[in-house]
């Protein structure tokens, strides 16, 4: 596939993952992420399937969002798919116990760092009526469980969001679609108890998560579709995961 894809959050999880079967196909990468150790060692590990840039930025500071998108060069520049990936839960708790802090970094990165992005690639994507955007979403968007309040407002944004961008983009020849996970074994857990490894682990014991290459297989597909097909909003969760709160351990 003779395409540039941005991918954000692409030092781990999900991001990581579809970096990797991104470049198995051909696609040339646009890395971004704030860990340039792990910038490096996913751009040295993939380079040999494919042409690799990285970014290094923290989604949450509009400047260095574009500032670092206007600073690609010439061969990197024109983006076909973007992957809104970049997201973290940050705290557990009762809405009356919340954390100012956590409200704000997942406000700021789960909402504000995804629309800083599409503000700065979505322009030049109008400009050659062609694109695909994937937004990155989750079941907690869905709906709201005790103690998410608002890590699940933010995703609800996400979801608001992607809707709000398939009907403003309708007509310009740009796809939008959104990916929304269950239950996926990555370092999500780690972020929302803080390195709480033990707590973490706990989440995903007594049954099967799904995997982040899970993901990037479900998003693969959505964007190898035929042009006229749009996947515009696909949940995924585990086979034990009823909801977010109903999981099935032995």
């Amino acid at each position: 596939m003779n395409k540039t894809a941005f991918i954000t959050g692409a030092t781990s999880g999900i991001g990581r993952a579809t970096a990797n079967l991104f470049a198995k196909n051909g696609v040339r990468l646009v890395l971004c992420g704030r860990r340039a150790d792990r910038l490096k060692t996913i751009s040295d590990e993939l380079s040999a399937s494919t042409e690799v840039y990285t970014l290094k930025f923290d989604i949450r500071n509009k400047e260095e969002v574009f500032s670092a998108v206007q600073s690609l060069p010439k061969n990197f520049s024109e983006i076909d798919i973007l992957i809104n990936n970049a997201g973290n839960a940050h705290g557990l708790d009762s809405i009356n116990d919340g954390n100012t802090d956590d409200w704000d970094a997942m406000l700021d990165i789960n909402v504000k760092g995804l629309l800083y992005v599409s503000k700065a690639i979505v322009p030049k994507m109008i400009e050659r009526k062609r694109g695909h955007i994937i937004n990155i979403g989750s079941t907690a968007g869905k709906e709201v469980y005790p103690k998410g309040n608002v890590y699940c407002a933010s995703k609800h944004a996400v979801d608001a969001i992607n809707q709000g961008m398939r009907l403003d983009l309708n007509g310009k020849g740009i796809k939008v679609g959104a990916i929304n996970p269950g239950l996926v074994e990555t370092e999500f857990s780690e972020v929302r108890f803080k390195g709480d490894s033990e707590r973490a682990e706990k989440v995903y014991q007594g049954y099967t998560p799904l995997k982040p290459e899970d993901i990037a297989d479900i998003i693969w597909f959505a964007v190898t579709r035929p042009p006229y097909v749009n996947i515009a909003d696909l949940t995924v969760m585990c086979l034990d995961q009823a909801s977010s709160t109903i999981v099935n351990k032995n």
